[in-house]
């Protein structure tokens, strides 16, 4: 576990509350059912919200039925496909209308292992921000061929050094925030989609102070549907973290000189 502490170690936390499980859908036919009795197995009094962004595939259908059948489902039907990013502010506005005190971001497909929730939700009893790491000792990757390997690796170490983050595993997508941290985090202003998105929202969770924490996890590749990952993620995430990493740069330049 890595500890991004900043408050000395002397902030006390309250009880966790209840916890919503976010997970958006895109095509996801094939693997929302045992996606969604595998987080009800192992964090039995989470809730789920299935963010639909209406899959050609019926994906919204066979989570409207989940829902009719377990009253710890939920499905937030949206109009057409506008990218992880939005699918996760949705998901995030929708459950802290619904006075959740968790959100918990999580992949459809399978490679967040459903069963590892409970060491998140642990590690956030002490914490504002709970990230899932493959790079971390104890955490891996399964199935995955080198080249991606090396893309997410580069990707994260140039995101943590570009932006200073305390943080092994900055576009890993499997998170638990408290949903004080979530408000806190301007999300009204977060206008990135793809794995960009988790990297600003690591960013400017440490950039706001709060104790963030990594904790290890396995990371298996999907085994049904298709990759959303696409050229266009990848440069969208290059050119943004290198707009952050340079301007604060610049900025923390013209405040030495004003000073």
């Amino acid at each position: 576990m890595t500890d991004g502490r900043q408050d000395g170690g002397q902030r006390q936390y309250g009880p966790l509350g209840d916890t919503l499980v976010i997970i958006p859908t895109y095509n996801e036919a094939e693997n929302i059912k045992p996606v969604v009795e595998r987080v009800r197995a192992g964090a039995p009094d989470a809730h789920v919200l299935v963010a639909d962004d209406n899959s050609p595939d019926g994906t919204g259908k066979l989570a409207d039925e989940l829902a009719a059948a377990d009253d710890h489902v939920h499905v937030l039907h949206r109009k057409g496909k506008e990218g992880l990013g939005a699918a996760y502010l949705a998901g995030f506005q929708w459950g802290i209308e619904h006075g959740y005190d968790v959100l918990v971001e999580m992949d459809a497909d399978g490679s967040h292992q459903p069963e590892e929730l409970p060491r998140l939700l642990t590690a956030l009893k002490g914490a504002d921000l709970v990230l899932g790491s493959r790079w971390l000792p104890g955490g891996r990757v399964v199935n995955w061929p080198k080249y991606r390997e090396v893309l997410s690796r580069g990707g994260s170490t140039y995101s943590r050094l570009l932006l200073d983050v305390p943080i092994r595993d900055v576009t890993g997508g499997f998170r638990a925030f408290r949903r004080q941290t979530l408000e806190g985090l301007g999300l009204d202003e977060v206008a990135s989609q793809g794995y960009c998105f988790q990297v600003d929202l690591a960013r400017r969770a440490v950039e706001a102070g709060y104790h963030v924490v990594e904790v290890p996890i396995t990371f298996v590749e999907r085994e049904r549907g298709d990759s959303k990952m696409s050229r266009d993620i990848v440069v969208e995430a290059l050119w943004r973290v290198t707009a952050w990493g340079v301007g604060s740069r610049l900025d923390k330049l013209r405040g030495k000189k004003s000073g």
